[in-house]
């Protein structure tokens, strides 16, 4: 056995060994202190297969398992899911003894982490399935032990029933090509011809798109993140989708052969939906984990949109820009994992120190929890995009390739990229209100409860968690450039680095975005501006509303942030809206208003679904009679029915 799998090996071991420690009375803290270390251990693993560009295990074989391994593309996802879990963890151990079920929910975040991991490292496709399926399956169970009213009830229900529909296409996808061997062989599945290629790419779109939460399959999402405890939401928006768009990876880039050119403009059309559909859903939300569930769709959808266009590259022979554009769609889920596990924390810490997310009861939290609001504002500063942090990085590659994609493809394509170019565009600016609304409303302002006035900094261990996190945005956000050269040179047919390495982003063809310089000027400039306005304060003034007194009934809201937006796309959104004027005498005494943003896919699609399942049980029950001499008849006319079938093909 070499070192890597000594190490591969001790972090599972450690990780497993942290979740029974866990589960014993007493335990927990050092459970998930312990389930940290052992991330930390397959972190380290996985980097090292990444950077050493060398395979660890056994290779990709159609051959019943169970086979376990790593190459340089798991390398890089599981050093991610480490970057990612390792501060999650941290934070856990001082935020999880105080929430319901706490040991049981420690037990299952070590499960969970293995799945994760397993999924990541199986090499045969029994392996494969079972980790997919308890990758699933634990993180429901684990909301059950931590909450148990009926809405979190129907949440957990419509996750696991969406996720099981869609994830058929899983079982599709990878039983076919292991049934044609293809599992890491893509002549095999070229050989079964165009047919069998088209099934695998489509099943494997809806399967791992499903659990992606690519719209229109995304319905779960907003439902099952917003009631996990917050570690667990980190984790499942950080790391689980990204999972998925690991399956997605490997089969679409990896097993099916000569990707074919509907496939990319598939995922643009798909990209295009997610991120500017995720961003709008998320800009008419009230609750603040609901809006960052929202956004985690918005930045799958990114992330499509750098797959997409790397598979339109490929389909050129434009191999430079085909490695481009696949390391910017890896780059964001980097990024995407590190800023929404960050803002989760954050989200769990709010709600913790005031007891309650609702946009319009927060506010002044920023000066009274300095430490947990800091780190908050620089997650939503990375996750809108803002130079030089990492969220602009990532979404500027995407951009670029995009643009190359509608500069230099035949007419079609180029007018396919130029609309994904601008729909990118938009859901930057749209994600950049969102979280101004956020900010303000949550950070900024009075405080609008009392909780809010008397919040203060979590734990040591809940600040470290977010702190580190928010260290990450910034530190990949100034050097993104020593990270995409590795990156690229994991794009299918690629063999070492197409970029050189620099501080910032360099790209042929095109500008760079020197990213160490501008954070550098930035820091200059605002330490400067704090200098230059040293201890003055602003003088106060009365605030003039109308005459009237002045009151927090009269402040801003979120819906009152949002609304210039929402009337200009009111046919699209169709608000729902309700006035109640009370009256005394003909006079006015309170005019009462409400008004909510519906989902017109759940009404358009997963309503009448659920109709249609319901009345199908109804007619089920109904031949469920009870009857033993009834279900004999069945029996009997089944029997007669095949022996029927049987004869006239015999006859044929």
């Amino acid at each position: 056995m070499g070192t890597l799998d000594a190490v591969a090996l001790a972090g599972a071991a450690t990780v497993a060994l942290g979740g029974l420690l866990a589960a014993i009375g007493g335990g927990l803290r050092a459970g998930l202190a312990v389930q940290a270390a052992g991330m930390a251990l397959l972190g380290a693993g996985g980097l090292a297969v990444l950077t050493g560009g060398d395979a660890l295990g056994a290779a990709f074989r159609s051959t019943i398992g169970p086979a376990l391994g790593l190459d340089p593309l798991s390398g890089f996802f599981l050093a991610v899911l480490a970057l990612t879990a390792v501060p999650t963890l941290v934070f856990a151990r001082d935020y999880l003894p105080t929430s319901p079920g706490a040991r049981a929910v420690g037990a299952l975040t070590a499960a969970f982490l293995l799945a994760l991991v397993g999924v990541l490292a199986a090499r045969d496709v029994t392996s494969f399935l079972a980790f997919w399926e308890l990758m699933t399956l634990l993180p429901a169970a684990a909301i059950l032990v931590a909450r148990r009213d009926q809405a979190v009830r129907s949440a957990v229900y419509a996750y696991l029933a969406i996720t099981h529909l869609g994830g058929a296409g899983v079982w599709i996808a990878l039983l076919a090509l292991a049934h044609h061997g293809a599992l890491g062989d893509p002549s095999a599945l070229a050989a079964a011809g165009t047919g069998a290629q088209t099934v695998v790419a489509l099943a494997a779109l809806i399967g791992f798109g499903t659990k992606a939460g690519f719209i229109p399959l995304h319905a779960w999402l907003p439902r099952a993140h917003p009631v996990a405890p917050a570690h667990l939401s980190a984790l499942m928006s950080g790391m689980m989708i990204k999972v998925a768009l690991y399956g997605l990876i490997r089969v679409e880039f990896q097993w099916i052969g000569a990707t074919p050119r509907w496939l990319g403009l598939a995922l643009l059309a798909i990209g295009l939906l997610s991120s500017l559909g995720g961003v709008l859903w998320a800009l008419v939300q009230h609750e603040l984990k609901r809006l960052l569930a929202y956004h985690s769709i918005e930045n799958v959808g990114i992330i499509a949109l750098g797959l997409g266009a790397s598979l339109l590259f490929a389909d050129a022979g434009q191999r430079t820009w085909a490695a481009i554009a696949f390391a910017a769609a890896l780059l964001h889920v980097a990024n995407h994992a590190i800023f929404k596990a960050l803002l989760f924390l954050g989200a769990g810490t709010l709600e913790r120190a005031v007891g309650g997310l609702d946009l319009d009861h927060l506010g002044g939290l920023l000066r009274r929890m300095p430490w947990a609001g800091g780190a908050f504002l620089v997650g939503s500063m990375a996750i809108a995009g803002l130079p030089p942090l990492n969220g602009f990085a990532s979404e500027w590659l995407v951009l670029q390739s995009l643009l190359h994609v509608a500069l230099h493809r035949p007419l079609g394509v180029a007018l396919a990229g130029a609309v994904a170019l601008a729909g990118l565009a938009m859901t930057a600016a749209l994600a950049l209100l969102c979280f101004a609304k956020v900010v303000g409303l949550v950070l900024l302002g009075p405080p609008r409860r009392a909780e809010c006035a008397q919040a203060v900094d979590p734990p040591m261990g809940m600040r470290a968690g977010m702190v580190a996190l928010a260290a990450m945005c910034i530190a990949l956000g100034l050097v993104p450039g020593l990270v995409v050269p590795t990156l690229t040179g994991l794009a299918p047919g690629v063999h070492g680095t197409v970029l050189a390495r620099h501080a910032g982003l360099v790209l042929p063809g095109t500008g760079s975005f020197p990213s160490l310089a501008l954070g550098l000027a930035l820091a200059v400039l605002t330490t400067a501006l704090i200098g230059v306005r040293g201890k003055r304060r602003a003088a106060t003034s009365p605030t003039w509303v109308c005459g009237q007194p002045v009151a927090r009934a009269l402040g801003w809201t979120s819906a009152g942030f949002t609304k210039p937006l929402r009337l200009v796309l009111e046919a699209l959104l169709r608000p729902h809206r309700a006035i109640e004027v009370e009256r005394d005498g003909g006079m006015v005494q309170s005019i009462t208003y409400t008004g909510h943003v519906p989902s017109l896919l759940d009404a358009a699609l997963y309503e009448p679904a659920v109709r249609a399942g319901l009345r199908a049980a109804a007619v089920a029950r109904r031949l469920q009679s009870g009857n033993v001499r009834t279900y004999a008849a069945y029996l009997l006319g089944l029997v007669i029915g095949l022996l029927v079938l049987a004869h006239t093909g015999a006859l044929g």
